[in-house]
């Protein structure tokens, strides 16, 4: 049984996912002020889909690095 679950590798798991999801948000916070205007508004309230997909893309761009950097 010990050989099936190996307490290093969860615990290197979620501290590699913590630090996923703090460069994730780090890049999108430099993103979001990089860009004019407030995202969150253009695509909440203003319904801009052209800034969804915008936003989506760098989601899976950013997603995308980070899960290989950590691999």
């Amino acid at each position: 049984m010990n050989d099936l679950i190996n307490v290093k590798d969860i615990v290197s798991s979620v501290i590699f996912s913590f630090f996923g999801f703090t460069l994730f948000g780090v890049a999108f916070y430099i993103f979001d002020k990089l860009t004019p205007g407030d995202l969150a508004k253009e695509i909440l309230e203003d319904q801009n889909t052209a800034a969804a997909i915008v936003v989506a893309a760098l989601i899976l761009g950013i997603s995308i690095i980070v899960g290989l950097a950590i691999h």
